[in-house]
Order: C-alpha cells, then structure tokens, then sequence
C-alpha cells in the first residue's frame, strides 16, 4: 500500500528522513481491526518524529500519522484515538502509552491498524477532512481549556502562537464555549484570522493585555513564556502543551509565579471519553475544525514542508 514514511533520522534537516511508496499492509491481529483511511491530518509531531523524538532509529522505516479518519471493516465511518497502551485495550496492561507512528505504524497511508477499543464513530455532520482534524490538535486544545485549565463561559484566556494547529482550535472551542478569547501572532494576517474565528483581540507576541486573563494556552514555548505568565491575574492557569520555539526560556518568571501563587500544568493529548465529547460538541454546535489546505496523500512532502515553514493556519489534511 502507499505510505508517507520516516526512512532515516536527520535533527537538523527532518524533511531528508521523509519517503513517499510502498509498505506492507496491516497484517491482522487479536483485538485489532484495520481502517481504510479516508483522510488524515498533519501534526507537529510528525517533524518531530523525523527528527527522532519519540521515535527511535531502530524502529524504522515507520509510517508516520497520529489523525485519521475512515471507513472500518464492516464499512462504518470511523474516527481513531490515536493514543495506544493508554488502557491496556489490544496491547496488554504493562505497556506503556504511545502514539501511532511512534510504536505502531501511523496513518499517512490507505490502511492503518489499531485497536477495536481506539475506534469511535464518526458523526454524519463532520466530513472525513474535517474528523481528521480532531484527534491530537483538537483534541489537545480541548482538553487544555475545559480539563486543565478549567475555564468556564465568561471567563478569560490568551492563546499564544494563532495559526498552529491547537492555538487556532483553542480560538474556535474558547469562542463558542462562550469565552473571551484574545489572541497573539507575529503575522498581521493570522492576528486578522484569529478575530474572524471569535477572538475579541489579537495582538503581536509580546504586546500588553487590555486585561490580565484566567488561563493562557501555550504551544510555542520559551518564545513567549514571560509574555504567558505576566499576562496571568493572581492565581491563573497556564497550560502548556508544546514547546515549538524550543523549551528553555530566559526568562522563568519564578518569583511572579510564586508570588501570585499562579499554575503550570502540563497537558499532553487528551482521553477517548474527551474525544467523544470534542466529536460531540463539533456535532452539535456546528463548529468545524479549521482546514489550512487538503493534499492527495501522494503531495504529502508538500504539506510538511508547509507546516515545517510555519506557514499554514489551521490544519494540514491528506486524503487517500
């Protein structure tokens, strides 16, 4: 079957490692269940995977993909959780939690396995494009808000970095969860964006606040971590999920965060049951998923060198 896969590790030049053909098809296994892959969607992980975090050498070539959506074996229409070891389901107690692509092959391909447990219906409202979007970014962002962060309607929250993938769901699920949402990018027309998807404000990286926030939603890391945590009132959730400007700031805050007694709270994905809820709220609310641009998965060196050239607002979403 075609594939989109890591052939080798390269850290300074992540798009040398990416291949495009033929792999081996699922081979069928106790517990498991194959889906014909109708579209899948781009992550950050997937540069990172390249670059051999979270995936070692040994275990390539790997298909890479955490997001898809399909049509299963008795021809439902399907989307993945693509967290696997999570529960235990299909792999065993002891094994520890992983991502697709990281253990198990991915999901930039016509087939993918996992699971029967990591398989949930897809609503009829969503398309497959759209579905594809939801299990890793959106799901992340919904999980940093309304788990983590623990923000109601009426509260306040700053997104860093509009346009990534999880800060422009986190615009979208913060809008219409009746939260006022401001918004920060270094780019004229995303600040434009974020205002047109519910934020009341967007601003440059670093600018001031009209007002300290509730919670702040941050990908980017050591770029706008003093900025995240001087825009915190006495006792507000910071919330971090990323580190795309990498993870050490110059700048920790420590004494602001201890003096207003503020909290970091690390959020990684999120459960199937906030999946199902995230899929919900999408259905009924008739919010979609933001999609930058959709690529056969035959142009999928296309959408990561977008994604890798930070170009892209919303999603990046491959079909087979």
């Amino acid at each position: 079957m075609f594939a989109a896969y890591a052939a080798r590790i390269d850290r300074d030049h992540p798009l040398e490692g990416l291949e495009l053909g033929e792999r081996p098809a699922p081979v069928a296994r106790p517990g498991w269940t194959t889906v014909n892959v109708r579209a899948a969607s781009l992550n950050h992980h997937d540069l990172w995977s390249l670059r051999g975090v979270g995936l070692a050498e040994d275990r390539l070539p790997m298909i890479l993909g955490c997001d898809a959506a399909g049509v299963d074996q008795d021809g439902n229409e399907v989307v993945l959780h693509s967290v696997i070891g999570q529960t235990g389901h299909g792999v065993g107690p002891r094994e520890g939690r992983s991502l697709l692509s990281e253990k198990y092959p991915g999901t930039f391909a016509e087939q993918v396995s996992v699971p029967e447990w990591n398989v949930l219906p897809k609503p009829a409202g969503l398309s497959f494009e759209e579905a594809a979007c939801l299990p890793t970014a959106w799901l992340t962002a919904y999980r940093m808000l309304f788990t983590n962060a623990g923000v109601r309607p009426g509260d306040s929250v700053l997104v860093q970095g509009a346009g990534g993938g999880v800060a422009t769901a986190a615009i979208v699920l913060g809008s219409a969860a009746g939260l006022r949402v401001f918004a920060t990018s270094r780019d004229e027309a995303k600040r434009r964006r974020a205002v047109e998807l519910g934020a009341v404000e967007a601003l440059p990286p670093g600018a001031r606040l009209p007002r300290r926030v509730d919670a702040v939603i941050e990908t980017v890391g050591a770029a706008t971590w003093s900025h995240s945590v001087k825009s915190l009132r006495p006792g507000g959730t910071l919330v971090i999920s990323g580190a795309t400007s990498g993870d050490a700031p110059s700048h920790a805050e420590l004494t602001r965060v201890f003096f207003l007694e503020l909290r970091i709270v690390g959020s990684t994905m999120g459960s199937k049951d906030e999946l199902e809820d995230l899929l919900a709220f999408c259905d009924t609310t008739g919010v979609r998923p933001v999609i930058d641009r959709v690529l056969p998965l035959d142009r999928a060196r296309e959408g990561f060198e977008r994604m890798a050239g930070g170009g892209q607002f919303g999603k990046i979403v491959l079909t087979v």
